[in-house]
């Protein structure tokens, strides 16, 4: 099993401080729509705040069962993976069940940390069925507890210059080519 956690809190602002972020719409769609295409079983979207989790419900629900779900059907599809989790602790114990073991939880950060697995490896892993988890974090970035609690973390992903803040439905969709995408020369 693939899945992927969008971490809403805790996470980091501009100072380093940990905080809680505003989920957005547009993640909620973009990111499930990229599951979707790289064949990931499910997309955690990771908030504790009820208002937060009541909003991806309510766009969820109106894509999945509402009108929306008979005027755009491959948006249902790409939404029936989102589930909402109160923390990234239940996410985990969640996939674990499902699976029948902890998943391997693995960091994303435009910084390169502790830890680190190349693409390659993981690749190889999530290939032979390996359960894995892929943390993806918002505002700038997954909060140190989160990454110290993932059993490994990606490489960053550079561009062709010194700025390196991507769009985090950018980044999961970079990742997921990555890591389950047709291998290429």
């Amino acid at each position: 099993m693939l899945a992927i956690a969008l971490v809403h809190y805790p996470v980091v602002n501009k100072n380093g401080q940990t905080i809680g972020s505003a989920v957005t719409n547009l993640d909620i769609h973009d990111i499930a729509r990229a599951a979707r295409t790289f064949g990931a079983d499910a997309y955690f979207v990771v908030t504790p705040y009820a208002d937060q989790k009541r909003l991806v419900e309510e766009i969820t629900s109106h894509w999945r069962e509402g009108y929306g779900a008979g005027y755009n059907p491959a948006r249902k599809d790409a939404l029936s993976l989102v589930r909402v989790s109160d923390s990234l602790a239940a996410a985990i114990a969640t996939l674990g069940e499902e699976c029948g073991e902890p998943p391997l939880v693995v960091a994303t950060s435009a910084r390169a940390g502790d830890k680190s697995v190349g693409y390659q490896e993981l690749r190889r892993q999530i290939a032979i069925g390996r359960p894995t988890l892929l943390l993806f974090g918002t505002a700038h970035g997954l909060a140190g507890e989160v990454i110290a609690m993932a059993d490994a973390m990606l490489p960053p992903i550079y561009g062709a210059g010194g700025y390196n803040h991507l769009p985090v439905r950018s980044a999961v969709s970079i990742v997921l080519d990555r890591l389950v995408g047709p291998a290429r020369d």
